[in-house]
């Protein structure tokens, strides 16, 4: 099932303690930069994988492994959160 990213809001929430929906992810693969809320999510497989609309490159994988959240960040050159207002 593909979802955007203001799905996963929460668990974004719990990994980096800070609201990340609107961060401005980069892509490695193709240079495309957007909201993380833009991205396509699946939820579905043995752990969440957020997707690069534009080429469909991996971005970022979160997977729970023993209570613990892991967190592959490699498909992005940039992840940048939103300053504080």
């Amino acid at each position: 099932m593909l979802l955007d990213g203001n799905a996963i809001g929460g668990l974004l929430m719990e990994v980096f303690g800070t609201e990340m929906t609107d961060a401005q992810a980069t892509c490695a693969t193709c240079g495309a930069v957007g909201p993380v809320a833009d991205t396509a999510v699946y939820v579905r497989g043995p752990g969440t994988v957020v997707r690069c609309r534009n080429c469909s490159s991996m971005l970022m994988v979160i997977s729970s492994i023993r209570g613990r959240n892991c967190v592959d960040l490699s498909g992005m050159a940039v992840l940048e959160p939103r300053p504080s207002q």
